[in-house]
């Protein structure tokens, strides 16, 4: 059921524009999994092999973390209504630092230039397999809105709040790796 495809296509682009939720999962060698969800509305596609998405404070920086380490990054996107079908994305993922012109690029080329609350970093991914499955077992939901709590969150920690936040707690993974984000890389 299984079905490999060449690229990002038009029926990816599509089948992803009607989500609202994909999950991110990366791996380092001797270091815990991490899958983490993310909303849609800070995802997108760059070219048919490219894809990024916009990454917030939160209490750890797992991602950011495996990528130094290692790199690999899966993406998944699961029909929660119509029909079933799941998308994955693999390939080879790295940090774009906030405040690098690589990042303002993205940010402008992708986002319309708006950074949200809280925006840490861009996660790029480089695409070397797209697949699709059946997605029968994923059960249906109905999407009731986006929580507003990371973003108000955020604000109400403010730039200076955020920084001292990120020192503290998106330093180092929960493994003890560096994530990257205070030593440029």
């Amino acid at each position: 059921m299984a079905k490999q495809l060449p690229c990002i296509d038009a029926s990816c682009r599509d089948f992803i524009d009607r989500q609202r939720i994909f999950f991110a999962a990366s791996a380092a060698p001797g270091a815990r999994v991490n899958l983490s969800p993310r909303g849609t509305d800070a995802f997108a596609v760059l070219d048919d092999r490219t894809v990024a998405y916009l990454d917030r404070t939160g209490s750890g920086n797992e991602t950011a973390a495996h990528l130094k380490a290692d790199g690999r990054l899966t993406l998944m996107f699961c029909a929660f209504d119509g029909p079933p079908n799941i998308l994955r994305f693999y390939g080879r993922g790295e940090v774009v630092r906030r405040g690098s012109e690589a990042y303002r690029d993205i940010l402008a080329q992708a986002f319309d230039g708006k950074e949200p609350a809280g925006a840490r970093q861009i996660v790029r991914l480089h695409v070397d397999r797209v697949q699709t499955s059946c997605g029968y077992g994923t059960p249906l939901f109905d999407y009731r809105g986006e929580r507003p709590s990371l973003g108000n969150w955020a604000s109400a920690k403010g730039e200076e709040g955020l920084e001292a936040y990120r020192r503290e707690k998106n330093a180092l993974s929960i493994d003890g790796l560096p994530t990257g984000l205070f030593d440029g890389g």
